[in-house]
C-alpha cells in the first residue's frame, strides 16, 4: 500500500508506512528534493493552431498559474486589493481607479442567503506560507508520479530511458546485411549466383539471387529492391533484374505469344512511381481477355487512356488517395509529390506523370460515385443518371413514403412539428475560381448528379437576371451591402451558396451553387428551388438563413419565375423562417423577437449554424479548387461533399444518442427550475403563460420577452448613425475608412464589453478544476481579445492619433493582461490631446450619445436582475430545506448574480465616460453615480421601515425614460419567467425531435438495404452480361445490402444502450466472420497492463466527447446552450 501522509509541520512533511511495510518514519523537507530556485520558475504550455490555410502551425505559449488561483483572488478582492494576492497571482483587475474599484458589486453569502460582511482571514503572512507548502507538496507528488508511472504515457518515458539507443542501433543495423552470409542464395543454394538483392517491402530483408529474387516477386511487381555493392546497398528495379508482368492470364499461367507493352510503362503506387515491364495477351485467349485496358483493370491497375496505355495507377493507390483527400485534404499535387519523395528523395525524378495522375484520379472518383450510387446495376447506365440520385441523402430527415408513418399529416398541433423538415441555407466567399479555363475545355464529369447545380440551366438562368437591388431594413447585414461587389475582379466564382438540413448537417440534392457576384437573391433563389424540389410538398419546412429577415420577404413571387426544372409554388403558411442563434445577435431587436429559434414554438434545440461547419470543413481545400477549371472544381467539391455526408451518415446513430442523453437531461433541469420559479408566481402564471400563445399566435401582441424601452437604446444610437452616414454618402463626401466613425465608436464599446465578458469566462475558469484544459481556455480567450484589441488599435490611428502617441509614451507593466488594457476612447484623452486633430470631429459627441444609452439599458436591466434575486433568496429561506435543494438554488443566484455585476459595471464604465466628457464636471452628466452601496434590492435595507429611505436607482425606475409602468415587480418577473417557459418547453421538443429521430434513422437505413436488394434482383434481367459480371454485381449489391442493414441494427441498439459511467468505454468486439459464423473479440493489446492502462485512458477521453464534456463553441451550439432571449 502507498504510504499515508499523517501531518504537516511548519514546511516539513512526515510520512508514515502502511500497515503492510515495515515501520520507520522519514522526515524531509521539499526543500531537500526540489531547488529553491526552480520554485518560482515560470510553468508554461503550448497551444498550436493552424492558419487560415492550413499549411502553417502557429504556437501560442500558455502561462499556467500556481495552484488555488480562485482562493488568491477572493481573497484580494475581500481585501481591497493587489497588495495582499501572492507574487504569482494574476492581474485580473480591468479598471485602472482605485477609487472605481472600491465601487465595483461585490457580495457575500451566509448558509441562508442573506449579505453580510466579509470573513476575517489569516495574515498575508501565513496565507503565503500554507499557499507553498501546498505547491510543494503537489510537487512532489507529480515528481514521484512521473518517476513511478512516466507520465500519462508510462510507455513513452521506458522507452526513452532505456531503449531509444538501442532501437537507434537496430536502424542502423539494417543499412548492412544483418550478418547474413552473402555467399549463397537460402532459395537455390546455388554458389554461381551472387546473392546480392534484397526486397525493402518484404518481410525479412533476405538477400537472394536475381533469379530468386524475380521469381518471388512474380505478383508484387511493385516492391522495391536494393542491390549490394561491397560496402552499402544501391536502388534498382524488377525490371532492371528482368521481370515481366504478364496480363491477361490466371496466376501461374503463361501467354503464348505475349505482346509487349510500352517500352517506358510507368507505374503509380503507394510507395511510389515505378517503370515496369509489361506484356499483354495475344494469344487465342485474346478475345476472352479483352484489350489493353480492360486486361490493366482486371489486374487492379487503372490505365491512363484506352489505346496502348503507357500510365497506370493501382486501385489500391488510388483508394489510398481519395481516402487521404477527403479526410486531410490532401491535394493532388501534394500526394504526387509525396510519390516522388518515396521513389528518390535525393533529387533524382521519376518520369513526370502529375496531369496523367489528375487525369486518373477524376474518372476514379467519378466511377466510384456511380458504382456506389448502383448506376452500373441499370441497363440505362450512367447516362441516365436523374439530378441528385448519386448523392447521399439523410436518413433521420422526413421523408414522405419512406420512414414516416401512415397518416402522419394528420397529427395534432402539438405533434405536428416532429415531421417538420428543417432547412438552413448560407453562402461562403472562401471557395472562389479564378477566370481559368472554361466548360469546353474543362467540362464536369457528374456535374448535377450529386450536390451541385445543373451548370448549364443555371448559367441560362443567370444570364436573364440584371443587378438586383436588395435593400436592407435591418442594420448589420452586410452580405446585402456586398450582394453584388463581393471581390469580383479576376474570379468566375467569387464563393458558393448551399443549403443543408440544419439538424444533421446533410449537404441537400442539387443544393449547392456558384455566386457571381456576392450573396444575390437570384443565385440563393434558385439554389433554394433546387432542393425543394427533392422534398415532398406537403412537408411542413422550416428556413434558417442569416438574412432571413429580409430575404423571405417577395419570396413567392421570385420563386414563380425561376426556370421550370426549379420552379416551386410555395404556401408561407406551411413555412417558418428563422435566423441562427449565432448570427441573430447581429440583427436588431424586432428581428429577434420574430425569427428566434429560441422563441419559435417546435424549434427544439436546433441552433441553425449547424451549415458553418461544413463550411469549417470545406476550407482546407479552398485554395486548390481556386485555380482549377469549373468541371475539375465541380468534381472535387463534389467528392468532398459526398465525403461529409457519409461520415454523418455512419455517426448519426451516436450523435443522436449524445444529444438525447443530453436533452433528457436538460429536460429535467428546465423543468424542476421552471417548477421552483412559478411556485413563487402563482398568481401570475396562467395569465404569463397566455400572454406567451398569443404571442406566438399573433407576433404583433406584446412581446413577452421584452423590456419596453422609452428613452434611446443602444441599437437606436447605433440606427441614427447609419442614417447620417447615409445622408453624408448621398452627398458625396468622402470616407476616412471603410468603417465609419459610427462604426469606430461601436468597435470601442464592443471591445470594452468584451473585457468585462473575460473577467468573467475567467472567474468561471478559475472556479473549476485547476487543470491545464481550464488554462488552455483562458489562453483562447486572451488570444481572441488581443486579435480585437489590434484590429481596435488600427482604426484608433485614423480616427484618433493622440492615442497612438499615447501608447508610444505609456510606461507598459510588463504583466499586463489585454483584459486590463487601457482602450483610450475619445472621452479618455485630454482636450490637449483631442484638439489640432488629435481626436476626429463629432467622435467625442458620438460616444457620449452610446454612453447615455449605455446607462439607461444597464440600469433598467441592473433593476431586472435585482428584483429577481430577491424573489429568488426568499424563495431559497421559505422552500430550499435539503442539500439538492440548496445547492440547485445557490447555482441560481449565483448565475444572477454574475449578471448584476456585468450590468453594474457597463454603468459605472459608462458614467466615468461621460462625467471625463464633461470635464469633470457632475451636474452635466445627467446620470447619478451608482455605488456598491446602491446596488440592492429595493426593500433590502438595514434601517427600520419607518426610517427606509428609497435608492436613487429605484427613485427614477419611473422616469428614467426606460421603464415606465414597471408595476414594481411583475415585468422584470414575467420577462424572466417567460423565458423560463419556453426554455423548458424547447427542451421537451427537442426530446421529442430526437426520439421520432431515432424512429426514422433504421428505417430509412432498411429502405437503402431493400434498395440494393431491388438491384441484386435487377441484374438477372440482363441477359446481355456474361457471368463474370452478373457475379460481381451481385456481390456488391449483396454488401451493400449487409452494410445498410448493418448500420440500422447499430443505430437501434444505440438507441436503447445504457449510459456508462463516466471514464468507462464500452467492450469493443470484431465483425462477424461470414465462414465460422462466431464472434471474435478484440486483442488485448501487445503490452499487458501498460496499454491496458493508454486504452482506459483514450476511453475516458472518447467518452467524455462523445457526451460533449468538453469546452467549445460548437459543443455549446450542438447543445443548445444559447439563449438569446
Amino acid at each position: 500500500m502507498p504510504p499515508r501522509v499523517r501531518r504537516i509541520r511548519g514546511r516539513h512533511l512526515e510520512i508514515l508506512p502502511s500497515a503492510s511495510t515495515s515501520v520507520s518514519s522519514h522526515s524531509f523537507s521539499p526543500a531537500d528534493l526540489i531547488p529553491q530556485a526552480e520554485v518560482h520558475r515560470p510553468i508554461s504550455t503550448f497551444v498550436d493552431r493552424p492558419s487560415e490555410d492550413l499549411r502553417r502551425i502557429y504556437r501560442d505559449v500558455v502561462p499556467i498559474e500556481p495552484p488555488s488561483p480562485i482562493k488568491r483572488a477572493r481573497l484580494s478582492m475581500a481585501e481591497g486589493g493587489p497588495s495582499h494576492v501572492p507574487e504569482s497571482a494574476p492581474d485580473i483587475s480591468i479598471f485602472d481607479d482605485s477609487q472605481a474599484l472600491d465601487e465595483r458589486y461585490d457580495m457575500f453569502f451566509d448558509s441562508d442567503g442573506r449579505a453580510t460582511a466579509p470573513a476575517h482571514h489569516p495574515p498575508a503572512r501565513t496565507r503565503k506560507a500554507i499557499y507553498s507548502v501546498c505547491f510543494y507538496f503537489i510537487l512532489l507528488a507529480n515528481i514521484l508520479l512521473m518517476r513511478s508511472f512516466g507520465g500519462k504515457d508510462p510507455v513513452l518515458y521506458e522507452w526513452k530511458a532505456n531503449s531509444r539507443d538501442r532501437y537507434l542501433l537496430e536502424f542502423l543495423r539494417l543499412h548492412g546485411c544483418g550478418g547474413r552470409s552473402v555467399e549463397l542464395c537460402p532459395d537455390c543454394q546455388n554458389p554461381a549466383r551472387p546473392c546480392v538483392y534484397r526486397c525493402r517491402d518484404c518481410m525479412g530483408g533476405v538477400l537472394r539471387c536475381r533469379e530468386c529474387c524475380v521469381a518471388r516477386h512474380l505478383y508484387s511487381p511493385l516492391h522495391r529492391v536494393e542491390a549490394w555493392g561491397g560496402s552499402c546497398f544501391w536502388r534498382t528495379s524488377l525490371k532492371a533484374l528482368g521481370l515481366r508482368v504478364q496480363f491477361g492470364h490466371a496466376p501461374g499461367e503463361f501467354c503464348a505469344s505475349p505482346e509487349p507493352g510500352r517500352s517506358e510503362f510507368v507505374v503509380l503506387h503507394h510507395n511510389g512511381i515505378h517503370d515496369v515491364a509489361v506484356d499483354f495477351c495475344g494469344c487465342e485467349h485474346r478475345g476472352q481477355a479483352g484489350g489493353m485496358d480492360t486486361q490493366l483493370l482486371r489486374g487492379g491497375w487503372y490505365p491512363a487512356s484506352q489505346d496502348r496505355p503507357q500510365t497506370c495507377m493501382t486501385l489500391v493507390a488510388l483508394e489510398q488517395f481519395h481516402i487521404v483527400t477527403c479526410q486531410a485534404k490532401t491535394t493532388m499535387y501534394d500526394y504526387y509529390q509525396t510519390l516522388v519523395k518515396l521513389t528518390s528523395n535525393d533529387g533524382t525524378k521519376p518520369p513526370d506523370r502529375y496531369q496523367v495522375f489528375i487525369r486518373i484520379c477524376r474518372e476514379y472518383r467519378h466511377l466510384i460515385m456511380l458504382k456506389r450510387g448502383g448506376r452500373g446495376h441499370d441497363a440505362g447506365g450512367a447516362r441516365a443518371t436523374q439530378s441528385g440520385e448519386l448523392a447521399v441523402r439523410c436518413p433521420a430527415c422526413p421523408r414522405p413514403g419512406v420512414n414516416l408513418p401512415d397518416g402522419w399529416e394528420n397529427a395534432t398541433k402539438d405533434q405536428r412539428f416532429i415531421y417538420v423538415f428543417f432547412l438552413a441555407i448560407d453562402a461562403c466567399f472562401r471557395l472562389k475560381r479564378r477566370l481559368v479555363s472554361s466548360e469546353l475545355k474543362d467540362p464536369g464529369l457528374g456535374t448535377g448528379m450529386l450536390y451541385l447545380l445543373e451548370d448549364t440551366e443555371f448559367r441560362e438562368f443567370l444570364l436573364t437576371v440584371t443587378d438586383q437591388v436588395e435593400m436592407s431594413t435591418c442594420s448589420g447585414l452586410a452580405a446585402l451591402d456586398y450582394a453584388n461587389t463581393k471581390f469580383l475582379r479576376g474570379y468566375s466564382s467569387t464563393g458558393v451558396g448551399m443549403g443543408v438540413c440544419a439538424r444533421h448537417e446533410f449537404i441537400q440534392l442539387n443544393g449547392v451553387g456558384d455566386l457571381q457576384r456576392g450573396e444575390r437573391y437570384a443565385n440563393m433563389d434558385y439554389i433554394f428551388g433546387s432542393i425543394l424540389r427533392h422534398h415532398s410538398p406537403s412537408l411542413r419546412k422550416t428556413i434558417s438563413y442569416d438574412i432571413v429577415c429580409q430575404w423571405w420577404k417577395h419570396l413567392m413571387e421570385r420563386l414563380l419565375v425561376l426556370p421550370p426544372l426549379v420552379r416551386c409554388a410555395i404556401v408561407l403558411g406551411m413555412m417558418v423562417f428563422v435566423i441562427p442563434k449565432m448570427h441573430i445577435e447581429g440583427h436588431d431587436v424586432d428581428c429577434g423577437a420574430l425569427y428566434s429559434l429560441n422563441l419559435i414554438p417546435g424549434s427544439g434545440q436546433t441552433d441553425g449554424e449547424g451549415i458553418e461547419r461544413p463550411w469549417a470543413n470545406i476550407g482546407g481545400i479552398a485554395s486548390s479548387t481556386r485555380i482549377m477549371g469549373p468541371g475539375a472544381r465541380h468534381d472535387t467539391i463534389d467528392d468532398h461533399w459526398a465525403y461529409w455526408n457519409w461520415q454523418k451518415l455512419i455517426s448519426l446513430a451516436a450523435t443522436l444518442w449524445r444529444k438525447l442523453d443530453t436533452a433528457l437531461e436538460q429536460q429535467v433541469i428546465q423543468r424542476e427550475a421552471l417548477d421552483a420559479f412559478s411556485l413563487a408566481q402563482q398568481d401570475c402564471v396562467e395569465g404569463w403563460k397566455k400572454m406567451i400563445h398569443d404571442f406566438e399566435e399573433d407576433p404583433t401582441l406584446t412581446n413577452p420577452y421584452k423590456v419596453d424601452f422609452a428613452g434611446l437604446t443602444e441599437m437606436d444610437v447605433r440606427l441614427q448613425f447609419q442614417k447620417k452616414e447615409e445622408e453624408a454618402a448621398k452627398r458625396g463626401l468622402p470616407a476616412k475608412h471603410k468603417v465609419s466613425p459610427g462604426g469606430f465608436i461601436v468597435e470601442c464599446l464592443e471591445v470594452e464589453e468584451e473585457q468585462y465578458v473575460f473577467f468573467l469566462d475567467m472567474w468561471a475558469e478559475l472556479k473549476k478544476a485547476k487543470t491545464t484544459t481550464q488554462q488552455i481556455n483562458i489562453g483562447a480567450l486572451r488570444t481572441k481579445l488581443i486579435r480585437r484589441l489590434n484590429r481596435l488599435r488600427q482604426l484608433q490611428g485614423t480616427y484618433c492619433p493622440a492615442v497612438v502617441v499615447a501608447l508610444e509614451k505609456r510606461n507598459v507593466p510588463e504583466d499586463e493582461q489585454p483584459e486590463n488594457e487601457p482602450l483610450f476612447l475619445p472621452s479618455a484623452l485630454s482636450e490637449v490631446q483631442r484638439a489640432a486633430g488629435g481626436c476626429s470631429p463629432g467622435l467625442l459627441e458620438m460616444e457620449q450619445l452610446m454612453r447615455d444609452a449605455q446607462c439607461r439599458s444597464s440600469l433598467v436591466k441592473l433593476r431586472n436582475q435585482l428584483i429577481i434575486k430577491a424573489r429568488f433568496l426568499n424563495y431559497k429561506s421559505l422552500h430550499a430545506r435539503h442539500q439538492g435543494a440548496t445547492t440547485r438554488s445557490r447555482t441560481i443566484v449565483s448565475r444572477n448574480e454574475t449578471k448584476i455585476r456585468l450590468h453594474s459595471e457597463k454603468y459605472q464604465a459608462a458614467w466615468s465616460a461621460l462625467l471625463a466628457a464633461a470635464g469633470g464636471n457632475v451636474s452635466q452628466v445627467g446620470w447619478q453615480k451608482l455605488v456598491h452601496e446602491d446596488i440592492r434590492c429595493m426593500e433590502d435595507s438595514a434601517d427600520l421601515e419607518s426610517r427606509r429611505e428609497v435608492l436613487w436607482i429605484w427613485a427614477v425606475a419611473g422616469n428614467s425614460g426606460s421603464d415606465a409602468g414597471f408595476e414594481n415587480e411583475c415585468v422584470a418577473l414575467r420577462i424572466e419567467w417567460s423565458k423560463a417557459y419556453v426554455r423548458s418547453r424547447r427542451w421537451d421538443e427537442e426530446v421529442m425531435l430526437l426520439k421520432e429521430e431515432f424512429r426514422r434513422l433504421p428505417i430509412s437505413l432498411e429502405f437503402e438495404a431493400e434498395r440494393w436488394v431491388e438491384h441484386s434482383r435487377g441484374v438477372e434481367a440482363r441477359s446481355e452480361l456474361e457471368e463474370a459480371y452478373v457475379q460481381g454485381m451481385r456481390a456488391y449489391a449483396a454488401q451493400q445490402e449487409v452494410l445498410f442493414q448493418n448500420l440500422a441494427d447499430q443505430a437501434r441498439a444505440t438507441e436503447i444502450a445504457p449510459k456508462l459511467a463516466r471514464g468507462k468505454g464500452r467492450v469493443r468486439t470484431r465483425a462477424v466472420d461470414p465462414l465460422q459464423d462466431t464472434e471474435v473479440p478484440a486483442s488485448d493489446g501487445e503490452n499487458g497492463d501498460d496499454d491496458a492502462a493508454i486504452l482506459a485512458a483514450v476511453q475516458d477521453e472518447d467518452t467524455d466527447e462523445e457526451r460533449g464534456e468538453i469546452k467549445s463553441d460548437e459543443e455549446v451550439i450542438m447543445g443548445g446552450e444559447l439563449d438569446n432571449i
